[in-house]
């Protein structure tokens, strides 16, 4: 404000001058809202669907205590997560944790299938367990950097807008979409075909990271790279 720079029209100016960060944001965060709405949303009715619709039948009261213990490792793993993009950098960490996320699309089939994990009484409450820790896990792990990761694509002036446009859309293609479908895809063609789906999201947001620079030390007044300027000012004459 005090240079002048606040913006009458925010949006216009985002969408004008930085659609590459709006799309490189939105995919960015596209297998976190994957991730998030199947470890949360899909995964439960799959669960606790009935056995002849080709869901696992397990009580509602005894998943929901494997789903809330699992939970913890989604909260714990934020911060871990915040810690190591300050010290390695935001695009780093999201790249080899987008890579984990896609790795564990393929072990959905080996984690959920009916013949290896049971139905009813007689399911695998450990595999399950298994299956929800590595899952928000995971989900801890590639929310935790999002926060500094997105508003550091824009500047500051059109930060808020495109940060928040960024998330929003990606909310609706990763999260609002993601249960219904995953829904559909179980039942056409097997709990396998949703971890494709999931790989398939995290494909998408690895492609983005790889097309985007890393922001660690980008300085969020001036976008400059910090890190680049002291370098050139401790060896200028």
């Amino acid at each position: 404000m005090a240079r002048g720079e606040k913006l009458k029209q925010p949006l216009a100016i985002v969408l004008r001058k930085h659609p590459r960060e709006l799309v490189l944001g939105t995919f960015i965060m596209l297998a976190t809202y994957g991730l998030f709405y199947l470890m949360t949303t899909w995964i439960l009715s799959y669960a606790i669907g009935k056995t002849e619709l080709g869901f696992l039948g397990i009580g509602y009261r005894n998943f929901l205590v494997l789903q809330i213990f699992s939970v913890l490792f989604f909260a714990g793993m934020v911060p871990v997560a915040g810690r190591l993009a300050d010290t390695y950098g935001r695009r780093s960490v999201l790249m080899v944790v987008t890579a984990a996320i896609i790795l564990f699309g393929f072990a959905f089939n080996a984690f959920l299938n009916p013949a290896s994990m049971g139905t009813g009484e007689s399911a695998n409450r450990g595999l399950m367990l298994l299956f929800l820790c590595i899952g928000m896990a995971l989900m801890g792990l590639t929310f935790g950097p999002m926060s500094a990761v997105l508003p550091e694509l824009f500047p500051t002036n059109v930060r808020y807008t495109g940060s928040g446009i960024s998330y929003n859309v990606s909310s609706i293609l990763g999260a609002a979409l993601t249960p219904f479908l995953a829904v559909w895809l179980t039942r056409k063609y097997g709990v396998g075909s949703v971890g494709l789906y999931l790989s398939g999201l995290g494909v998408l947001t690895f492609i983005a990271l790889c097309l985007s620079k890393e922001t660690k030390h980008t300085d969020l007044d001036t976008l400059e790279n910090k890190e680049a300027t002291v370098g050139l000012e401790t060896t200028s004459p």
